[in-house]
This record gives C-alpha cells, sequence and structure tokens, in this order.
C-alpha cells in the first residue's frame, strides 16, 4: 500500500512540532520530574527524634535565629586545638582510635585480652550486610568465633545468612526509633522485649549458619532485666532434650547461660514471664575479635541519645566493647534542607551519650554512601550528599572520633550510577542500597582503613611518640558546596 506524499509530510510536521514544543517547555519542567521508585523503601520509617530535630530546627529558622550555612557546632575552622594535625578534606582520626588499637595490639602481639566492635546503622547494614563481612574479615586475622548480640525479634531475620533466627509473632517490642519513654530501659540494641503470657506460647529460635566461624552457636547467653516476676521461666528445646531454667531477674542486668558448650541451634519456650524485659542471646568464643550488628531500618542515629548509662556500664561490664561504629546518613539525606548544622549538634550530643554510656571506647563515624537522583532525565549523584558528608565530618573532628569517607572511597561523584550499573552489579536499582557484592567492598574498604590506622598505630609504639601538646591548626578556607536545583525533597 502506497503513504501519499501529503500524508508523509504531515506526520513528519508533527513530530518536528512536537519535538520543538518540548525543546521550548523543558527549561520550565521541574528537573526532577519522575518520583523514585518506592517499592524497595515502602517499610522504612523514620524516627521520631531526627523529625523532633528537624522540626526544631524549621521553628527556630521561622522566628528569624539566622541558622546560616557557617552557623555550625562544630564548624572546621572554629577548631583551634585539636590533636590530630590532618587537613580537614583527607581527615582519617587515626589518633582518636589508639584505645581500640591498644586493645587490638595486645590481642595480636601480646595474645592476651579480646577485642569487641558495636556496628550501629541503619538499612545499610540491614540483615548483617557489611558487618557481616567486616566480622569474617577480623576473625580471619585475629581470631574468634560467633555472630555476636542478637536480639529477641528483628526486622531483618528473614534476610541474614548469619545467623537462621525465627520467633513468634506474640512478641511485645519497644524501640528506641519511636518510643522516648519505654517500660524498661532500651538495651543495647536499643529495644527491650516483653513476652505475652497467651495462649500460644512465647518463643525464639535461633541456628547456626555454614558461614566460616559461624558454624557453631557458641555459649549462648541470655541478657534480661529486672522484674518482680518471680515465676518466670525458660524451656530450652536441644534437639531431643529439654531443660527448665529459672529466671532470676533481681538485677537491672541479668545473664542465664543457656549451654556451657556450643550448639548447633535451640528454641527457647518463655514461661510466665510477663513483666521480665529481654534484650537478647549473645553468642560469642569469650576470645578473638567479636562484631555485633545492631541496625535499625529508618534509623538517623539521634536515638542513641535515649541510651540511659547506668544500664549501658553494665552491658560494657559484661560485653567489654573497644569500639563503637557510627554508620548513619540515608535517612537524613534530602531532609528539607542543604544545611545539615542541626545534624552535626544532634549527633554530638550521641558521641557524648555514648562516651557515658561506654567510657574510654574509640568512636568511628562512617559516613553516608553516594546516592543517585534523576536530574534532567539523567541519575546524578545527589545535591545533599556533599553537605551532608561534610557535617559529619565536621562533627567527627569536633568530637575527636575517626572518620572514614565512605562516599569518597566508593569513588566519589557519580559513584553510586557506576555501582549500579556495574557488570555485575554492586548495588541495587533503588541508587541507595548495596547488594552482597558490593556490601563486601564496603566491609573490605573499611577493615583496610582500620588496618592502616592500626599499623601506623604498631609504628608508633616502637618509636614515633605523641606530642604532648596539642597540634594548633591554621584556619582553612572554607568548603564550597555546588548545589543542583531540586524539587519536592523527601525523607528516604
Amino acid at each position: 500500500m502506497k503513504i501519499s506524499k501529503s500524508y508523509a509530510f504531515q506526520s513528519f510536521a508533527i513530530v518536528l512540532m512536537a519535538t520543538g514544543f518540548f525543546l521550548v517547555f523543558k527549561t520550565y519542567l521541574p528537573k526532577k520530574i519522575f518520583k523514585e521508585s518506592e517499592s524497595k523503601n515502602k517499610h522504612i520509617v523514620v524516627d521520631s527524634l531526627l523529625l523532633e530535630a528537624f522540626e526544631e530546627e524549621k521553628d527556630a529558622r521561622q522566628k528569624g535565629l539566622n541558622l546560616s550555612e557557617t552557623d555550625s557546632l562544630t564548624s572546621v575552622d572554629s577548631l583551634s586545638t585539636i590533636l590530630s594535625d590532618e587537613p580537614a578534606n583527607t581527615f582519617r582520626g587515626f589518633v582518636y582510635m589508639h584505645a581500640f588499637y591498644e586493645k587490638l595490639y595486645q590481642l595480636e602481639v601480646e595474645q592476651k585480652g579480646k577485642v569487641r566492635i558495636a556496628y550501629y546503622g541503619d538499612s545499610m547494614t540491614d540483615g548483617d550486610m557489611i558487618v557481616q563481612d567486616l566480622r569474617r574479615d577480623f576473625q580471619n586475622k585475629y581470631g574468634g568465633q560467633g555472630v555476636g548480640f542478637v536480639s529477641v525479634t528483628s526486622e531483618s531475620a528473614g534476610s541474614r545468612s548469619s545467623i537462621s533466627h525465627q520467633f513468634s509473632a506474640n512478641w511485645k517490642v519497644q524501640s528506641y526509633l519511636n518510643v522516648k519513654n519505654p517500660i524498661k530501659p532500651f538495651g543495647i540494641n536499643g529495644h527491650v522485649f516483653f513476652a505475652k503470657d497467651t495462649v500460644n506460647s512465647t518463643w525464639v529460635r535461633y541456628k547456626s549458619s555454614a558461614n566460616s566461624h559461624l558454624s557453631v552457636l557458641n555459649k549462648p547467653t541470655l541478657f534480661y532485666g529486672k522484674s518482680n516476676n518471680t515465676k518466670g521461666q525458660l524451656r530450652l528445646i536441644i534437639g531431643k532434650d529439654t531443660l527448665i531454667k529459672r529466671l532470676n531477674p533481681v538485677g537491672e542486668l541479668n545473664t542465664l547461660t543457656l549451654s556451657e558448650s556450643n550448639l548447633k541451634g535451640f528454641k527457647a519456650d518463655f514461661i510466665q514471664a510477663d513483666s521480665i524485659p529481654f534484650y537478647g542471646v549473645n553468642f560469642d568464643d569469650q576470645q578473638g575479635v567479636h562484631v555485633d550488628n545492631f541496625s535499625n531500618r529508618g534509623n538517623s542515629g539521634l536515638p542513641l541519645t535515649t541510651f540511659k548509662p547506668g544500664i549501658m556500664n553494665q552491658f560494657q561490664q559484661k560485653l567489654g566493647y573497644q569500639l563503637i561504629i557510627l554508620h548513619y546518613g540515608t535517612n537524613v539525606l534530602n531532609y528539607g534542607s542543604y544545611n545539615y548544622s542541626w545534624y552535626e549538634r544532634q549527633m554530638s550530643r550521641v558521641v557524648e551519650n555514648l562516651r557515658n554510656c561506654f567510657p574510654g571506647v574509640s568512636i568511628l563515624v562512617v559516613s553516608t554512601a553516594d546516592k543517585a537522583t534523576k536530574y534532567d532525565l539523567t541519575m546524578q549523584t545527589d545535591s545533599a550528599v556533599s553537605p551532608l558528608v561534610s557535617a559529619q565530618r565536621k562533627y567527627a573532628i569536633a568530637n575527636q572520633t575517626g572518620f572514614v569517607n565512605l562516599y569518597q572511597l566508593m569513588g566519589g561523584d557519580g559513584s553510586m550510577v557506576k555501582w549500579v550499573e556495574d557488570i555485575p552489579a554492586k548495588a541495587n536499582k533503588d541508587y541507595t542500597h548495596f547488594n552482597h557484592r558490593g556490601a563486601k567492598q564496603v566491609s573490605t574498604m573499611i577493615f583496610k582503613q582500620l588496618e592502616e590506622g592500626y599499623e601506623a598505630y604498631k609504628k608508633g609504639k616502637t618509636g614515633l611518640v605523641q606530642p604532648a601538646e596539642p597540634v594548633v591548626v591554621k584556619p582553612k578556607a572554607k568548603d564550597t558546596i555546588k548545589v543542583k536545583r531540586k524539587e519536592n525533597l523527601n525523607v528516604h
């Protein structure tokens, strides 16, 4: 069938006109014109303290307090004396990790003691992502067996491969993400759990995995709190054997060794245990290095201010941490402003509280990773990433903690797009979260930086001496942050 010349010309003219109209009006369209996929993030909530902190900041601005991007409690320019003389843009803070490195030195060189790390994070470490690889790296080099502290229930239990974890649906849970004043104090994991004495039993089941260093459940020990309930019992089912163990909740923090030997798995039924606060079960062999994963989806890090020093001091006495890692930022990005001075102030309070809870423990801040957002139909690094990384670095310097610039280690601007598009891919199509391959690479980068600091520390043990007086750091020019135009800022 032949098409008339006039019809073909009309069709070509319509296409040409449509293209012209698009190019003319393109300038007036918002640069971020497609809403990002929410399918992977629909279950992520934002902690209540983040919401409150941002509302307080917004109210202050509306009242004309003139909080500017340079109004930062932890501005690098205002720091006249710090122990580290590193330039701010390459700051890693090894000098502030010496307490941790000394314990690692005693373990490796002097063959005494043990080392424990608490890794606090958000959905980036969900399902033991990143943390399980870091745990394996440490245990490969320095020894140690066991997955560490595991909560009574967990939102990511189904996706965790480092331990098989199941539990009944009738546990009452209070979380520091949305409760300010819990019935009983929060535990080391930011949660407190209560067994409901109903017709259906309240139970939890753990089973070891096939992963290296995790093939057995090492000396399982239950952690629980104080109560007037004197009738509580634990029915422990190990294979074909059943044991009854009595609960004795007399102290603010109590422990019950479930088995002196290693197990492959067990189920625990909680009988007449209502009103007794439970926290979780610890699995470790009491030697080498152990890394606990305390991840919570939607966590900004601010809920750590709700930890009570009294009970945390007792957790510290029983578990003995040498390093606390703070890996946050995913849920703070895009929260209405590119000025993160309010987050610096709040996280400084977090660090102060952690030092009261765990005296003498080293702290390491891991920055937000790169995150990509659609601008002009192209996925690019989100404009909020660089300002947030800068704020995280500032509060790390001001509070004398170690610092890992994960954004730069990934490759900086545009790196998340590359990680998603790599073959094989290292990150998910939400351009925010890593897959297992990417998580392992992130863990390797963090471990490598920690090892670099440790090697420098060992050299200092035999030669270099720390300066007795703080080093005076000359003020540096204010960092310049380029910001793309973006509309409809949403919380991830």
